[in-house]
């Protein structure tokens, strides 16, 4: 039998401020229930909400918004960043990243630190997740 349960969901504002407030909620969450990997699930999740934010029309609409859904599945951890998508741009690596760049690294960490992530587009937005094992 699988055990989904929600953690917690919230929208913030289409603003790069709203980035610590994302790391904070999932900090808080996190703390409560006590999984291993929240330092994992803290910088994947600044990364996405900031991808969210820079490049979906979440950020270019006055009234933008990214949401954070954050859930318990099968014992590992499961993270939801939800925006408004883009015609322009949809997640992709990028050929040849730098772990030591400062910038460009986003997808490039969530690969390398997530257990499994992907993306899908809905009527709404787009959808980007991943998922921390052992929580």
């Amino acid at each position: 039998m699988k055990v989904v349960g929600l953690l917690g969901q919230v929208a913030f504002p289409g603003e790069l401020a709203s980035v610590p407030r994302a790391r904070r909620y999932v900090r808080d969450l996190l703390d409560t229930a006590g999984h291993r990997q929240a330092d994992d699930a803290l910088l994947l999740v600044s990364e996405l909400v900031a991808n969210s934010v820079r490049h979906s029309d979440s950020g270019r609409r006055p009234d933008g918004q990214v949401t954070v859904a954050v859930a318990n599945h099968d014992g590992a951890l499961h993270i939801n960043v939800i925006d408004a998508g883009s015609a322009e741009h949809r997640p992709s690596l990028r050929a040849g990243t730098d772990p030591g760049s400062c910038t460009g690294r986003g997808l490039w960490l969530v690969d390398e630190l997530a257990a499994d992530w992907g993306w899908h587009d809905t009527p709404a937005g787009r959808v980007v997740w991943f998922r921390l094992s052992g929580g």
